[in-house]
């Protein structure tokens, strides 16, 4: 099931109220106000973040998400910092931090995994507290926005930000290119999914523990395209998504842009796989099942190990 909401015009995350636009199927959503009533007490929140040669960029968004959350959360509230196969000085820095910020703690994993390897093996820690997301190492997600998704984790099994619905604030926009290929992916997945979510990789994203813990095993992309993995499982399970407009500043030193012709080609090829995964066709084409292999090894493409 999945639920959309715009904020007003002249609301940008703090307004007292939320507009409805589209709920599937025919559900009725509810008004949801910003936060959870006062009376409830806070959930303990695991934040992940998954690096890979961030060196660069992920000490201000720990200290600002750090920062943020001791000052603004009442409740417990830890980042998880999942390193992917880092060649630089990113352990170093993150291992800074945690010294002024003893919530912030970190997971290496020498070799490479991907991305989206490390968000399913960050996942893996979602028994352990009420809520469990993720949002870049780049700090395009202000601590802000991602605050705001937590206030209506009441409503859902899972929410996310959204730069493509009404009311999404974006102060600096992605490269002409790197907006025509994610529509071009956008209209790849609703073809194939039918999920009618309109940013699937925007990379603020939170869910409640049972919800992971469910769909957990059904975890399978570790490349960019994990995001479709997720959300697809969970509608799949029948868990609620609720997709809201989020804050959002494109960031330099993307890892996407700089091969985005192979990060593109990976995503399409891990989309069509999930897709026959979940076909009534899947076991007839086990036979084929060598193609994609092969094409994953041509392309470098991190893989992680099936699950049945």
């Amino acid at each position: 099931m999945l639920a959309r909401y715009s904020l007003p015009e002249n609301d940008t995350g703090g307004g007292a109220s939320c507009r409805r636009l589209r709920f599937s199927p025919s559900h009725r959503a509810p008004r949801l106000p910003l936060s959870r009533p006062v009376t409830s007490p806070a959930p303990s929140v695991l934040l992940l973040i998954p690096a890979y040669n961030e060196e660069e960029r992920i000490e201000p968004t720990l200290r600002e998400y750090a920062g943020y959350f001791r000052a603004h959360y009442p409740g417990k509230f830890e980042i998880l910092v999942v390193l992917n196969g880092c060649r630089d000085n990113t352990l170093a820095v993150v291992q800074r931090v945690a010294k002024d910020f003893p919530e912030v703690q970190v997971e290496n994993f020498p070799a490479p995994i991907g991305k989206g390897g490390a968000l399913i093996e960050g996942l893996r820690h979602a028994p352990k507290v009420d809520l469990i997301g993720y949002v870049d190492a780049d700090g395009a997600t202000p601590p802000s926005a991602f605050h705001r998704l937590l206030g209506h984790t009441a409503y859902a099994d899972c929410v996310i930000g959204s730069r493509w619905l009404d009311g999404a604030v974006l102060h600096q926009a992605q490269p002409w290119f790197r907006r025509f290929t994610s529509r071009c992916f956008h209209a790849i997945v609703q073809s194939l999914f039918w999920m009618d979510i309109a940013d699937t990789q925007c990379p603020a994203k939170v869910a409640h523990r049972h919800a992971i813990a469910a769909i957990h095993d059904h975890l399978r992309i570790a490349d960019l395209a994990f995001d479709v993995n997720l959300l697809y499982s969970l509608t799949h399970a029948n868990f609620k998504v609720l997709e809201l407009p989020t804050e959002w500043t494109d960031k330099l030193g993307s890892k996407v842009t700089n091969s985005l012709f192979r990060s593109s080609a990976i995503m399409f090829l891990s989309t069509v796989r999930l897709r026959l995964v979940y076909s009534p066709l899947y076991e007839r084409l086990q036979p084929l099942r060598w193609v994609g292999d092969w094409l994953y090894g041509a392309l470098r493409a991190p893989t992680v190990k099936r699950t049945k």
